[in-house]
């Protein structure tokens, strides 16, 4: 992530009314918060993670162990799929209104530039289309759930 993107995202934050936002990506853990009701201006916290392996810190908390292996063949079986993931942040719906059926279910076939969900941000509907064809495997996010930048919304099988 490039300093000119970091700067459009804080304005973007500022001006949506959040008071903080988490982003995480490969190596770059980024925090907003704006000083709304502190009397302060934007904060901004941008670290580095480490990409090798530094030691880490002891933790004198009970860690609860999950196993390795279900994670890692899920991530071996979704890997063959393509990821849909949100242009913004905001607040993901599945269909334009209560009454209307969903944009897209698991099972639909879709194709380049079909509709597959709408993302309201600041008051406004943004319109996700596709830029793959293929399958809808899986909702990564539930209806009416808010979304981050870059966050995973979609599976979908391109063959």
């Amino acid at each position: 992530m490039n300093i000119k993107e970091i700067q459009n995202l804080i304005k973007f934050v500022a001006k949506s009314g959040a008071t903080e936002v988490k982003l995480e990506m490969d190596d770059v853990k980024i925090t907003i918060r704006t000083g709304e009701g502190r009397g302060k201006g934007e904060t901004t916290i941008i670290q580095q993670v480490p990409t090798m392996g530094m030691p880490q810190p002891i933790s004198q908390t009970p860690v609860e162990s999950t196993p390795v292996s279900s994670e890692t063949a899920s991530a071996d079986e979704d890997s063959k799929y393509i990821t849909v993931k949100s242009p913004i942040i905001g607040t993901f719906y599945r269909k334009s209104s209560p009454d209307l059926p969903s944009f897209v279910e698991v099972g639909d076939t879709i194709k380049d530039g079909d509709v597959l969900c709408v993302i309201e941000a600041m008051k406004l509907f943004n319109e996700i289309e596709s830029e793959v064809s293929g399958k809808i495997v899986k909702v990564l996010v539930d209806d009416a759930s808010p979304v981050e930048f870059d966050q995973p919304l979609f599976l979908v099988d391109p063959s």
